[in-house]
């Protein structure tokens, strides 16, 4: 037999207006688009079209755009979006192959609740949900939960670990086949197929069981985007799709390869988690027409909007009386992403920017990995991380939609279809399938072989 090619795999990250920050600005943006399900549709047909594996829709508990007053907070203009759950089962029936992946917080809700959701849009869905796992990085988010600020990283962590035994047993409350309805003799299921949870924990008291069936796919496909320590430990132990940020080969490289060592050593095979970075794609006929294109969107940057992205991205570090002309100085350690705050510094001490360069530099990829060119360029980019054990996939995050989306779909799938390194049709109707992720047996995440994870080495 054959040996199958390895191929990419692709997420489309859509932001209602794009994914720069100063994109709905421009001509093309659908500013509104945020509460528009026709916008949404549409997009999702186009990534649909282009083979993409996933949707994939951020979400925070809160407007995280840090602001000083309403002037401030009105020159945003880009944080109204559905609740991603709800679009998600909306979509669900008007798609039959693309994934469908949305962000839900461990700190901000219940275990039962997130449990029951992903497993109902997995149903709908005839098995193309995915949970993009997160902690919650910001005191705006907790101020809408009963808190002051949000709680320390190694306490939401600690929880989050809780939180995923809790979900994985609660979607294996029952056998995949324990549903008959024999209505002949009177049993709507098989009593030995239902299992209860009975959990008692330090944050979670849950007994169970589910009341749906079984997914589709096991469990929906668990992605999850920390990079700090904790967040690669939970990463290592929990995730199947795994989306980071790096700015070189050589960063992308070491978290790749450390990151497969780390799903290993808990007993995992590490080609059953998919590693993709985000990437920002400015993409024009000629590399002159890439640059014009980003240009125009630099130009549409209000000052005080780029100052607060960088604020955010340094975990809302306060910089406002740091001069904007000179180098960004060292500063405290947040409860924010602790990963992103490293990677802006390297990238500010690497390239010698000033505060305002950094903040000008970040307002398109925020941290992940700009190219402004040709389909071309675009492509060999891709491949050169590909095949250089940096990538499994990208993240594809289009700087102002429908127009970067369908410059991807009609300029760049072609190219990387031309040189084997992406499909042409779709393997499978399931997320699982598309992604070449098996689907997990009842009771896999309870019986996985615990190994030595570095925290617990460092420990």
């Amino acid at each position: 037999m054959g040996v199958t090619r390895r191929t990419l795999r692709l997420g489309a990250f859509l932001l209602a207006p794009g994914y720069h920050v100063a994109s709905w600005r421009h001509p093309t943006a659908r500013a509104d688009g945020g509460l528009d399900f026709a916008h949404y549709r549409e997009l999702l047909h186009t990534a649909e079209r282009g083979k993409f594996d996933m949707f994939f829709v951020a979400d925070g508990v809160g407007i995280r755009t840090p602001y000083r007053n309403a002037d401030e907070l009105s020159r945003w203009g880009r944080f109204l979006q559905f609740d991603p759950l709800t679009l998600l089962s909306a979509l669900a029936v008007h798609t039959t192959h693309i994934g469908l992946a949305a962000t839900a917080s461990t700190t901000y809700n219940e275990p039962f609740h997130i449990a029951r959701k992903f497993a109902s849009i997995d149903h709908l869905s005839a098995g193309r949900a995915a949970w993009n796992i997160v902690t919650s990085v910001t005191d705006a988010e907790a101020k809408n939960f009963n808190r002051d600020s949000q709680p320390d990283h190694a306490s939401r962590y600690h929880r989050a670990r809780e939180f995923m035994e809790v979900v994985t047993g609660l979607w294996d409350s029952w056998d995949d086949d324990a549903f008959g309805y024999d209505k002949e003799s009177g049993r709507y299921f098989e009593p030995d197929g239902l299992h209860i949870l009975d959990h008692k924990g330090e944050h979670f008291s849950v007994r169970g069981p589910l009341n749906v069936a079984r997914p589709p796919q096991g469990y929906p496909v668990l992605i999850q985007a920390g990079a700090s320590a904790d967040g690669q430990d939970f990463a290592a132990r929990w995730a199947e799709v795994v989306f980071t940020a790096a700015q070189t080969l050589d960063d992308a490289q070491t978290f790749y390869r450390g990151i497969k060592k780390q799903a290993a050593a808990y007993g995992r095979d590490a080609d059953q988690m998919k590693v993709m970075p985000g990437l920002f794609p400015v993409i024009g006929r000629t590399r002159a027409e890439a640059e014009d294109k980003y240009a125009v969107l630099q130009e549409l940057v209000d000052p005080v909007v780029g100052l607060g992205l960088l604020t955010q991205l340094l975990g809302d570090v306060d910089i406002a009386g740091c001069p904007l002309d000179e180098p960004l100085p060292e500063l405290p350690t947040t409860q924010g992403s602790t990963s992103r705050q490293q990677l802006v510094y390297d990238k500010a001490r690497r390239e010698g920017l000033t505060i305002r360069e950094l903040y000008q530099s970040l307002t398109g990829g925020r941290g992940h990995r700009i190219v402004i060119g040709t389909p071309q360029d675009v492509a060999d980019l891709m491949e050169e991380w590909f095949t250089g054990e940096a990538a499994d996939g990208f993240n594809v995050m289009p700087p102002v939609v429908p127009e970067g989306l369908d410059d991807f779909v009609d300029l760049v799938v072609p190219e990387l279809q031309r040189r084997g390194l992406f499909r042409t049709e779709y393997e499978s109707t399931t997320l699982r399938g598309n992604l070449g992720i098996d689907r997990p047996v009842r009771g896999a995440a309870a019986e996985l072989t615990l190994g030595a994870s570095p925290l617990q080495v460092q420990e």
